[in-house]
């Protein structure tokens, strides 16, 4: 670390200014970042270690875990297709009213969470406007992790339209022109044309569409029906663990959300760059 800020400080930049800039930059990063994410990492351990193999050994907290991991990847993956499908109709559809459908799609990332949660919440329940047709067809949204994947689909779509939509929006359209004219099918337009340049931006949506999905709370904490071992996620554990001043179970908790999160992030660029490099042409 020392000899990093030595050859910082001792780097020739034509910028003016860029050095104290940088270091600023590097100073307030770690101020806002690093501080407080070294700090979730030392406190599980201050308890002791007993105390830390105790909360670890806890089922529900497997259980709330396990929700939260396997309804955000499915939430992840749901908006695949429908997050590919609205991009493409901003980019290629040249649609009346694009302009709204563009401000709307980032409106689940200017909502406040809580408002998102009760407007889902009221929609889809037995009683609400989408809630009560849906129940009659047997299909019961509120309440259970059906609604989870819900709540967690209108929160992860901003991710990944806006992942996909700067890349289709470059992709030349005299590639899919000179595949037809070579005598290309349409799903081999689709798939070798399209679809393979924009991996990169499918992965980088899901994963951060993933990541934003297992930290939720304010959004699902109304649909879910917050049921131990049956719809409890995992951030809502960590406030009972709070209100139970249980600091040990709810910074392990904290945790290995911390862990996960960074592992998805991680695996996301490495893939970005396999792909990125599988898709580029010979």
């Amino acid at each position: 670390m020392k000899q990093f800020f030595l050859a910082l400080l001792r780097s020739n930049r034509a910028l003016p200014g860029y050095r104290l800039s940088l270091i600023t930059t590097l100073l307030w990063a770690g101020l806002l970042i690093l501080l407080p994410l070294s700090t979730l990492l030392v406190r599980p351990w201050q308890d002791g270690v007993s105390a830390m193999l105790t909360a670890l050994r806890d089922g529900r907290m497997f259980a709330a875990l396990w929700t939260s991991f396997s309804c955000a990847a499915t939430a992840a993956a749901c908006n695949l297709p429908f997050g590919l499908m609205l991009a493409w109709a901003l980019v290629r559809g040249h649609l009346p009213g694009r302009h709204v459908a563009n401000a709307l799609i980032d409106l689940p990332l200017a909502l406040p969470t809580a408002v998102s949660g009760i407007t889902l919440a009221t929609l889809y329940s037995p009683n609400g406007w989408l809630g009560e047709p849906l129940s009659r067809l047997g299909i019961f949204v509120s309440y259970n992790r059906l609604g989870i994947v819900v709540a967690l689909m209108f929160v992860g779509l901003p991710f990944m339209v806006r992942a996909i939509e700067p890349v289709l929006r470059d992709l030349p359209h005299e590639l899919e022109e000179a595949a037809k004219l070579l005598g290309a099918k349409p799903w081999q337009v689709f798939t070798r044309v399209i679809v393979a340049p924009l991996l990169p931006a499918l992965v980088t949506g899901f994963g951060l569409a993933f990541a934003r999905g297992i930290g939720e709370y304010g959004s699902v904490i109304f649909i879910a029906g917050n049921q131990p071992f049956k719809s409890e996620i995992a951030p809502l554990l960590i406030v009972v663990r709070l209100q139970e001043f249980d600091y040990a179970g709810a910074t392990a908790i904290a945790l290995i959300l911390l862990v996960a999160s960074l592992l998805v992030l991680l695996l996301v660029g490495m893939m970005r760059k396999r792909l990125a490099l599988w898709s580029e042409p010979a």
